[in-house]
C-alpha cells in the first residue's frame, strides 16, 4: 500500500447518491451513527454504484489496497466502504468513506476494522522485495505501527502467491523493457515507488 490522497467529491454526487441514500435511511430511522438494528439484514440500496465511474477516474484507476490499475472492462472495480455499512449505515452514502478497490480486496476486507486506511498510510510503511514480489512492514516502524501493517497484509492477503507474482512480473517486465518507468508508475505505483526508493530507476 501507498498513501492515497483524498479526492474531491464530484458535483453530481450529492443528488445521485447522498440525497437518495439519506432519504432511504431517514424513512427507517437509521440516519444516525449507530449499527443497523439486529435482524434487519445488511442490504442497503446500492446508490453508491452511481459514482463508480467518478471514483475510478478520480483515483486514476488504482486499487487503494493492491496498488495496481483496475481495468473497468473486467468489472473488477468496486466501491469499498472503508467504514463498513453494517456498523455505520449513516456513512454508506458518503464520498469520503469510499475507497476504490478491486473486487478481491473488497471481499477480503469485508467488515474488518483493523485494515489501515489508505488515506492515512504514510510513504514507506510497506516495503517490497522486488525480485520475489514479497511485501512486508518497514523495519523502521515502531511496534504498534509495524503490527498494524502486518495485520493489514495478512487480512488482505497482500503477500499471497498471486500478488507476489503480479508485483514481481511488473518489475521484471520493466527490466526487460516492456514497461517504461512512466507506464510502471501509472499501472503499478507501489512497485514503481519501491524501485525508485531502492535506486533501481534511471
Amino acid at each position: 500500500m501507498i498513501p492515497v490522497v483524498p479526492q474531491p467529491e464530484p458535483a453530481e454526487f450529492d443528488a445521485r447518491v447522498r440525497q437518495r441514500g439519506s432519504a432511504w435511511l431517514q424513512e427507517r430511522g437509521w440516519l444516525r451513527p449507530q449499527p443497523l438494528p439486529a435482524g434487519t439484514g445488511k442490504e442497503l440500496p446500492t446508490y453508491w454504484r452511481e459514482c463508480l465511474t467518478d471514483l475510478h477516474s478520480r483515483y486514476s484507476g488504482i486499487c487503494a489496497y493492491l496498488c495496481v490499475y483496475i481495468e473497468r472492462v473486467t468489472g473488477g472495480a468496486t466501491v469499498d466502504h472503508f467504514v463498513a455499512k453494517s456498523p455505520r449505515p449513516d456513512l454508506a452514502y458518503e464520498w469520503n468513506n469510499y475507497r476504490l478497490a478491486c473486487s478481491i480486496m473488497n471481499s477480503r476486507k469485508r467488515d474488518y476494522s483493523k485494515v489501515l486506511d489508505p488515506f492515512k498510510v504514510q510513504d514507506g510503511w510497506f516495503r517490497l522485495e522486488l525480485v520475489s514480489g514479497s511485501i512486508y512492514p518497514s523495519p523502521e516502524l515502531e511496534g504498534k505501527q509495524q503490527e498494524q501493517v502486518a495485520d493489514t497484509i495478512e487480512r488482505l492477503g497482500l503477500d499471497d502467491a498471486g500478488n507476489r507474482e503480479l508485483r514481481a512480473r511488473h518489475f521484471q517486465e520493466f527490466l526487460e523493457g516492456e514497461y517504461t518507468a512512466a507506464f510502471l508508475r501509472k499501472r503499478s505505483p507501489f512497485v514503481y515507488r519501491e524501485a525508485l526508493r531502492q535506486g533501481l530507476l534511471p
